[in-house]
């Protein structure tokens, strides 16, 4: 489900930000456009989409987690995770569906 108000278990907060059995997870390849602050209407609707987008992988079946480089967590206490199924990258599927960018690390606007 989406994150709302009340324990955050397993819940999607944004197109790159998730709860897995109560832990926060950023996963660490891609960068997602904001949905709780964003900077023009375009970033708010692409950013809904990843969201939804990320839930609908998420909920396809089981995937894995692994470490990204040598960083466990990011400056705001999430695990920096790939998160793959089969193999393959579930952000490398919202980049090549325009949903989110490969990760460089730094944010890019999203409003043209």
């Amino acid at each position: 489900s989406q994150c709302g108000r009340g324990p955050r278990i397993n819940c999607v907060v944004d197109g790159d930000t998730f709860y897995f059995r109560g832990e926060k997870i950023r996963i660490a390849d891609i960068n997602a456009p904001e949905v709780a602050d964003p900077k023009c209407a375009a970033e708010a609707e692409l950013g809904a989409r990843a969201t939804r987008r990320l839930q609908a992988l998420l909920n396809a079946g089981p995937f894995s987690l692994r470490a990204w480089g040598d960083a466990d967590r990011d400056q705001y206490g999430r695990q920096l995770r790939v998160v793959s199924r089969d193999g393959k990258s579930l952000g490398a599927i919202l980049v090549a569906e325009g949903l989110a960018r490969p990760w460089t690390g730094r944010r890019g606007s999203w409003c043209g």
